[in-house]
């Protein structure tokens, strides 16, 4: 099988089963979804989707966020993973998207990593999301399900791994493909051990494969 049929019986089989495929963060607003996805680093969504409501009530703009205190910040999201940089980085997030950016959140994804905490996973979550760009935003899910499944054979990093997805998804396909690789690998393809029985990527799956050939 090439490379290019592998892609294809993929896109067809997560097309059928996962058709309109969605972030689990929860969210309203552009701001929303960069806060969210800022306190997602190294943390699960549902953690954050526990406490957003209450971050939001007391800070539903940027402007409201940047004129808060970090210690208040904090105060909010101490459950949350790293929360003494995520305080810090959510305040200078604000504050720079004011002095910079007019308040708006911007759609570049390079524009987007100028802002404190944003690195470029984030950044191309909220191109994508938002902005439906071709952005692949690639995280541990993403990183293992795409080696697993034998579409990035040689990526070594995220950014290795991003190229060479954006260069064989279709761009239309970009923002979905996102989303199937991240729930396959939290519902199905979990790091420890995949759940190959529940799963209809076997027949091109190269661990799959290469596991059944032992």
């Amino acid at each position: 099988m090439t490379k290019k049929q592998k892609y294809e019986f993929i896109v067809k089989y997560f097309s059928e089963k996962m058709p309109d495929p969605k972030t689990e963060l929860k969210y309203t607003t552009p701001y929303e979804l960069l806060v969210a996805v800022v306190l997602s680093a190294q943390c699960t969504d549902k953690r954050v989707n526990m406490v957003t409501p209450n971050f939001f009530k007391r800070f539903p703009t940027v402007d409201t966020l940047a004129e808060g205190s970090i210690e208040e910040i904090f105060d909010l999201i101490r459950s949350i993973s790293y929360p003494n940089n995520k305080s810090k980085h959510l305040h200078g997030m604000a504050q720079m998207l004011l002095k910079s950016f007019n308040g708006e959140i911007p759609s570049d994804v390079d524009e987007l990593q100028m802002l404190p905490g944003v690195g470029r996973k984030t950044a191309n979550v909220i191109a994508s999301v938002i902005f439906n760009k071709p952005a692949m935003a690639v995280d541990t899910h993403v990183f293992r399900v795409s080696k697993r499944l034998g579409l990035t054979p040689n990526a070594k990093n995220p950014l290795d791994t991003e190229r060479e997805l954006v260069k064989h998804f279709k761009e239309e396909q970009i923002p979905n493909a996102h989303h199937w690789l991240i729930l396959h690998g939290r519902y199905t393809c979990f790091a420890r051990k995949p759940n190959c029985k529940e799963c209809g990527l076997t027949p091109v799956c190269s661990y799959y494969l290469d596991s059944s050939s032992m």
